[in-house]
């Protein structure tokens, strides 16, 4: 059987080249290399391209990189959760890349598979897809996206074996199970390397042959960051906000397998109970989300798609983000409710992006909201302004095309089919002449 050269992590980054083109695993702090990536950092390898989702924290994990002028380019999904890449991107001193995360972690798996590109209906008709060749499939526009493979992929698992044999910790696959297979040499990080018949072949997640190093350390809570504990994530809700999450959840049936975005429809996981009945989905990974732990942290518990510490309830399971998405673009995926900054009376949903304000990530937004079999966006009906967020035409940059089934504000919700967009139902308190004067689209009023 294969051995595998284990190595320290100083020995590790030495084999990474300036101006090599890089993969690193990861979703937010968890699953990430962070010991290779602070190795790394201790060198003097310059003008990497760095392809993982988002890139670590300020300081910590590739934000330290970041801040040591090592990275040129950044290809991947959501940066805006380290502000100093933003910055970096924002003045110009790293070159970006924006990638829808499903698109990213396919493009990853089809790189390490042989495949040259896939067609995708995520990001038709928005300015992601501005530049991609587009085809209609099945009558539906679908873009071109081109494999990734890389130079190096550094990775991390819970356990491997001196074979190279590798195991991941719940919600850790993410995009580490993908990359082990798109690298032409690949370092795994692990919390422990054991002996050959240590794993049973049925729990090994990535063969042993696409790894070539292996480097054993173990993470601590300071290494994770934001998601190290539970009680630093924990906000509180407005009553308005609190009362268009219940709206959303009186839309969910038993049996329903649902993904909640970022913002109010997290709010959603509180109210539910189990005897509810729905199943919760994140997309970095997890079916089965259960309410969030009294303490504790990443080190104990999964982490959902906000990055947050979360439990798994009996009959969970888990899997990489490549998985996950292919989950959402085959249809299994019920109902994904999501913010929104602007729908519109034709159904176009914008979420990611306005002018003005550091964005530097779509995030899963774009492969959910043509994914999902229904989608319901939850949103204040005015910014803070006192400007219409439910407008004739998206002024934006689109999230989705005609994809809004439902929306629900503090005041209304309205419904979109063949005939429009029709106002159902009002909320407590509201007038019907108080949603006409905040709304700007055209709507007929249901009977």
């Amino acid at each position: 059987m294969k051995r595998v050269a284990q190595v320290s992590a100083a020995e590790a980054a030495r084999l990474v080249s300036s101006g090599a083109v890089m993969m690193v695993g990861g979703f937010g702090m968890t699953g990430t290399p962070v010991h290779l990536l602070h190795a790394l950092a201790e060198t003097a390898v310059r003008d990497l391209t760095y392809i993982a989702n988002n890139i670590g924290e300020p300081g910590l994990g590739g934000g330290r990189l970041l801040r040591n002028g090592q990275i040129k380019k950044a290809i991947g999904s959501y940066f805006t959760s380290n502000r100093e890449v933003v910055e970096a991107a924002m003045s110009g001193d790293i070159e970006y890349e924006l990638l829808p995360q499903g698109t990213l972690a396919e493009a990853i798996r089809a790189g390490g598979a042989g495949i040259g590109g896939f067609y995708t209906p995520t990001a038709a008709g928005t300015a992601l897809a501005e530049d991609a060749e587009t085809r209609l499939i099945r009558g539906r526009p679908h873009v071109f996206v081109p494999g990734l493979q890389a130079d190096i992929a550094l990775i991390r698992a819970r356990r491997a074996d001196t074979a190279g044999n590798l195991v991941y910790r719940m919600t850790e696959q993410n995009f580490n199970k993908a990359m082990a297979t798109a690298a032409d040499l690949v370092i795994a990080e692990a919390e422990e390397i054991v002996p050959l018949g240590a794993l049973e072949p049925d729990h090994v997640h990535t063969s042993g042959n696409y790894v070539d190093y292996l480097v054993e350390a173990r993470t601590t809570p300071a290494e994770l960051g934001t998601s190290a504990d539970v009680g630093a994530l924990r906000g509180s809700a407005s009553p308005q906000r609190l009362a268009i999450a219940g709206r959303a959840l009186a839309e969910l049936q038993a049996g329903d397998v649902v993904n909640l975005g970022i913002g109010i429809p997290t709010l959603i996981a509180d109210l539910i109970r189990p005897e509810h009945g729905i199943i919760l989905h994140t997309e970095n990974g997890m079916l089965g989300v259960g309410p969030a732990p009294e303490a504790g942290g990443a080190l104990d518990y999964p982490v959902n798609a906000g990055k947050a510490p979360v439990t798994a309830l009996p009959g969970s399971s888990y899997f990489d983000s490549a998985d996950s998405f292919a989950m959402i673009r085959g249809g299994h995926v019920d109902v994904a409710v999501m913010g929104g900054l602007q729908v519109d009376q034709d159904g176009n949903l914008a979420n990611w992006a306005a002018p003005g304000k550091p964005v530097l990530g779509v995030g899963g937004a774009m492969d959910l909201a043509s994914g999902a079999r229904r989608l319901i966006i939850t949103m204040t009906h005015c910014n803070r302004d006192g400007g219409a967020k439910v407008v004739e035409r998206c002024s934006l940059p689109l999230t989705a095309v005609a994809a809004v089934d439902l929306l629900i504000t503090e005041l209304a919700v309205f419904a979109f089919d063949a005939g429009g967009m029709r106002l159902v139902e009002l909320m407590p308190g509201a007038t019907l002449d108080a949603v006409r004067a905040k709304t700007s689209a055209e709507f007929s009023v249901a009977k």
